[in-house]
């Protein structure tokens, strides 16, 4: 079977920098902007108990933004390993065409592992605390300390530094690992051929998917839901990973639709297309059921302590998070529920391609719903900053992607099911 790699032009490196260097430009604007406005200033955002502690709007919005644009794409660089370790798992035939796009997305998950670490621990280094996550405040483990919180002393045996740091270190050199193995493995395939590889890399699969089914929910609980360290819902882990989920698998079929456009991946054919637009649509809907399910709880129990998280979303701070809180319903469900619905919708590359963006653009959303109130309050907007370094993370990702992609042939030359899914129909 012929070989096909990628070749990226020089014009797209140029446009990926030159994202970069917008995005950049953006976000000083903004931030300029916002420090000698004097505005948004974040005193609200954690209560009585940071009254003390004075954190400057930009600085905060600033912290705020990388932590969500990292940790958005962080989980869409993971998804690909899972992706990839889930067909191992399942002797999957249908994907081995498409395999080398989600296998790629992993090569992000070092630049996330250390932007990751430097937002969390900067601000404590110089600071003594993070603003973005009010339980690294020591003075609220402090009995007797009038800024004392019982509930956030009684998590401090697994919300505390270094237990934190270490698990986020653990995270990443664990994921990056199994992105090494699995790619190292699938690239000594194409030279050497036999099921040597293929065999090895079922167990490596296995394995991840126990390795992804822990860290994947305890991440989430670090990064997200600490934000919020009053509140707490079971089926967070569950919910971040859908996110998470769809997004990636919106982010591999966009790849292969640009791919197929700019001719390569010339095997890959409307099956497959078919197969991954069934993905979008099915976990579009999955997503929302977790959303439902966690929302329709915590509204007929009506317990305060509970309904606090979606109040502050749906009609507190001024009603300043109330249009996202609906439009997230509409483009992450509604809007590719009904495009995907029918058999050809699932089957056409621009069906997909405008699918694919509506959803990667309605996660982020998301995960700004998740993150945004409880570090900003009322504070938060959506202006150059947030362009900007949306920008920024995104030029880099797809530099780093890219670049991993055009490594190896596109194509798996010598995978044992390669004929079946040449020959795929469904």
């Amino acid at each position: 079977m012929t070989e096909e790699r990628l070749s990226i032009p020089q014009r797209a490196t140029k446009r990926f920098f030159f994202m970069i260097g917008i995005g950049l430009v953006l976000l000083v604007a903004g931030l300029l902007i916002a420090a000698n406005s004097g505005g948004g200033h974040g005193e609200g955002a954690h209560g009585a108990a940071e009254a003390g502690h004075h954190a400057a709007g930009w600085g905060q919005r600033l912290l705020a933004n990388l932590w969500l644009n990292n940790v958005y794409l962080t989980g869409i660089a993971v998804v690909g390993i899972l992706f990839v370790a889930i067909q191992y798992v399942a002797y999957a035939g249908w994907s081995v065409l498409i395999k080398r796009v989600p296998e790629a997305l992993g090569s992000y998950l070092p630049i996330g592992g250390i932007i990751m670490l430097l937002v969390f621990l900067l601000p404590i280094i110089f600071t003594g605390h993070n603003t973005l996550l009010h339980w690294t405040d020591h003075s609220l483990h402090e009995v007797g300390n009038p800024n004392y919180d019982p509930i956030i002393a009684g998590k401090s045996g697994y919300l505390n530094i270094t237990f934190y740091t270490i698990r986020m270190v653990a995270y990443f050199v664990l994921w990056f690992l199994f992105f090494k193995w699995l790619r190292r493995e699938s690239l000594a395939e194409d030279l050497n051929g036999g099921l040597n590889h293929y065999n090895k890399s079922i167990r490596l699969g296995a394995t991840f998917l126990v390795v992804f089914g822990v860290t994947s929910s305890m991440s989430a609980w670090d990064w997200v839901l600490s934000i919020d360290t009053h509140w707490f819902s079971t089926m967070f882990g569950w919910y971040v990973f859908a996110s998470w989920w769809v997004s990636g698998l919106a982010a591999t079929t966009l790849t292969i639709v640009f791919l197929k456009q700019m001719g390569y991946m010339k095997m890959v054919n409307s099956n497959h297309l078919h197969d991954l637009g069934k993905f979008l649509f099915g976990f579009s809907i999955f997503w929302t059921y977790i959303w439902f399910s966690q929302f329709m709880l915590y509204w007929y129990a009506n317990i305060p302590e509970e309904a606090i998280y979606f109040m502050e979303r749906l009609g507190g701070n001024n009603n300043h998070y109330t249009w996202i809180f609906f439009f997230n319903l509409i483009i992450n469900f509604a809007f590719p529920f009904l495009v995907l619905m029918t058999r050809d919708a699932k089957r056409q590359m621009l069906m997909l391609k405008i699918v694919c963006i509506a959803i990667l653009i309605g996660h982020w959303f998301d995960f700004y719903m998740m993150i945004m109130p409880g570090t900003m309050r009322g504070e938060s907007g959506f202006g150059l900053i947030e362009i900007g370094t949306a920008l920024t993370f995104l030029g880099t990702f797809l530099l780093v992607f890219t670049k991993e992609l055009s490594k190896a042939s596109l194509v798996p030359v010598n995978h044992p099911f390669l004929e079946e899914s040449i020959h795929h129909h469904v």
